[in-house]
């Protein structure tokens, strides 16, 4: 399982006309379903005039992967379906785009939205740039003071984080690694110490970078 996944950079919005269709796309990061709909909600709220709010969202990571996606009145799946194939052909998650259509007068068929669609949320999601994040192990580990330089060594090497520390008769260290490293960290840590570090793994979590 891979334990790396990729979001947008930042918020990002784009325009297009297409024959006299006013088309906005918006992307932005959401954590989770409630905060897409939130999201949704607040574009509808500000841009209540529009024909249309058309949305896709991509949530999770590998292996655990929620999506949804609307074309919100206009013909089946012209619209959502569209947006959806930009955020997954970008590999993008935790990530909602909304493309707001204001209805010029003219009708373009259903090839033409999805054209129009599509490169108003490729053009948003270009805006928004591309971000590598990571899903780590957090590691707790308990050491004598004389193994300390040896393990700042270790973490530096396999590019840890050591996010609290406590320096008693003993060391005490949180360490953030990503998880595909762990058994690397842990089995370095046991060597080093000779087999007397005490070291617990806690619970995974979703890290940005």
């Amino acid at each position: 399982m891979s334990d790396s996944y990729f979001t947008i950079a930042q918020a990002a919005k784009a325009e297009t006309k297409v024959k006299g269709s006013r088309f906005i796309g918006e992307a932005a990061s959401v954590t989770d379903a409630a905060s897409a709909k939130k999201y949704l909600e607040s574009v509808r709220k500000r841009e209540y005039e529009a024909t249309h709010h058309c949305f896709a969202h991509r949530l999770g990571v590998t292996g655990d992967i929620e999506f949804k996606y609307s074309d919100d009145g206009e013909p089946n799946g012209s619209a959502g379906k569209p947006i959806y194939d930009c955020i997954k052909g970008r590999e993008l998650t935790d990530i909602i785009v909304v493309v707001t259509r204001y209805f010029g007068g003219t009708k373009l068929g259903t090839g033409g939205l999805v054209r129009s669609y599509s490169e108003t949320a490729r053009s948003a999601l270009e805006k928004a740039g591309k971000k590598i994040n990571y899903i780590t192990d957090s590691i707790r580990l308990t050491i004598e003071f004389s193994f300390y330089d040896q393990i700042l060594k270790v973490i530096e090497k396999l590019k840890a984080k050591q996010t609290e520390s406590d320096f008693s008769d003993k060391v005490s260290l949180t360490i953030l690694i990503r998880k595909s490293l762990t058994e690397q960290l842990v089995r370095e840590l046991t060597d080093i110490s000779r087999g007397t570090a005490q070291i617990e793994k806690q619970e995974n979590a979703r890290t940005k970078t």
